[in-house]
């Protein structure tokens, strides 16, 4: 993998869904300049196409036409199940566009074969985007230039960090790791939680108490030069109380478990693209 940050000017760009992972990245867009009247967005749902115009002033279209040939990169955040029924509308008008697929599961080869052109960059995305805190995965076809994928990032790095993967493959374990993550983060902070309140805290201390202890651990984290192993054994003393909770964790095989859980995402990432990719 190979990490990166730069930033290229925007031209027109097109969004294919108009979700929560699209209107994090253009609510990032706009912050950081580029026009509403730049974006477009196709949103088959009413109520999603007006959200869209009140938030961010923007064009939404119900279903794809000829304003989506003036878009120089195509933004692909459809549901899986629905990508290749969305591309038969709309690759007549965009062959000459970028293309930057959100969508999970769904190859590059089964974009290319719908879009009619090679020139895609697929992503790995987590909702963290919509704080502006977010990690993604990409990977670009051989057909994409560097140009290509300078701008790729100048449009992802409204939603946070990147880094690039050298195989497609690769985006599985993204997907399992950091796509999938947040869901990881906030059922511990469930735990934690409980366990605050079963301790005798009162729960809103309780769950403040655990959301600050992950943002901060994970800031030292991120500044440190030191592997996540050696911060945690600084933190437990042997006889002490991380001690006491960290050997029971391990003892159940917690960390076991959770590889495995993991590898489960990864598994079902593959099967979601044998699944919806042909």
């Amino acid at each position: 993998m190979t990490t990166s940050s730069s930033s290229t000017p925007l031209d027109s760009i097109a969004f294919i869904g108009g979700g929560n992972m699209a209107s994090a990245i253009i609510g990032g867009l706009i912050a950081q300049g580029l026009s509403a009247g730049r974006i477009v967005v196709v949103e088959p749902f009413e109520a999603a196409r007006e959200a869209l115009h009140k938030n961010f002033g923007i064009t939404a279209l119900a279903q794809a036409g000829a304003e989506l040939a003036a878009a120089r990169t195509v933004v692909w955040a459809v549901k899986p199940q629905t990508f290749k029924q969305a591309a038969q509308a709309v690759a007549p008008h965009t062959r000459e566009a970028l293309h930057l697929s959100v969508a999970a599961g769904i190859t590059t080869h089964s974009i290319a074969q719908w879009t009619g052109t090679g020139r895609i960059v697929r992503a790995m995305p987590n909702t963290p985007a919509l704080v502006g805190k977010g990690m993604t995965g990409l990977f670009a076809r051989p057909e994409v230039d560097a140009a290509g994928k300078t701008l790729i990032e100048s449009v992802i790095a409204s939603t946070g960090q990147h880094v690039w993967v050298e195989k497609e493959d690769q985006l599985d374990a993204v997907t399992a790791l950091s796509g999938s993550g947040p869901a990881y983060v906030f059922l511990f902070l469930e735990a934690m939680t409980q366990a605050g309140v079963d301790m005798g805290l009162p729960q809103a201390q309780a769950y403040q108490l655990a959301v600050a202890t992950f943002q901060g651990a994970s800031e030292l984290a991120a500044r440190s030069d030191e592997p996540a192993s050696v911060l945690r054994e600084r933190v437990t003393s042997k006889g002490g109380t991380t001690h006491a909770a960290i050997t029971h964790m391990q003892a159940t095989q917690v960390p076991e478990h959770f590889v495995q859980a993991m590898r489960n995402a990864e598994s079902r990432a593959k099967e979601l693209a044998a699944e919806f990719g042909k």
